[in-house]
């Protein structure tokens, strides 16, 4: 396991907790965290030599602590630029009158799903990806 690489690649996620509060759109999101998947993926495959999956499935979590973290905080930010979560959040049968908690329940759940992707990215370029060699 590389923690430290593993935690470096999760600033992305903390960037696009952010991002995601102000900056990015709910339509183009997707398109943003392709191209950070990719990339971490592509990252782990040439740094790490094993546990790939794991490492990748690790950054994920380490970006659900800063996303879920941040949407919770700066919710109502968050909610302005993102009206389909709005409606969903009030449309959910258990908490539709608390939203953060929901939020606090469901991010680590989307986290453990986008940790099993960007760990079979991950497992998958490291299978594409050439090694520096030694030396």
């Amino acid at each position: 396991m590389n923690w430290k690489l593993d935690f470096q690649l999760s600033v992305f996620g903390l960037i696009m907790a952010f991002a995601t509060v102000w900056l990015i759109p709910e339509m183009i999101e997707p398109v943003f965290w392709l191209a950070i998947f990719i990339f971490c993926a592509y990252v782990i495959a040439k740094v790490c030599n094993e546990k790939y999956f794991l490492n990748g499935f690790v950054v994920s979590l380490f970006n659900c602590i800063w996303i879920t973290a941040a949407h919770i905080i700066f919710y109502d930010g968050y909610i302005a630029n993102h009206p389909n979560m709005a409606k969903m959040s009030q449309q959910h049968p258990l908490l539709p009158t608390h939203p953060r908690l929901e939020m606090l329940i469901f991010g680590p759940l989307f986290g453990i799903v986008f940790g099993l992707i960007l760990g079979l990215f991950s497992f998958i370029a490291s299978k594409m990806v050439a090694k520096k060699a030694a030396g």
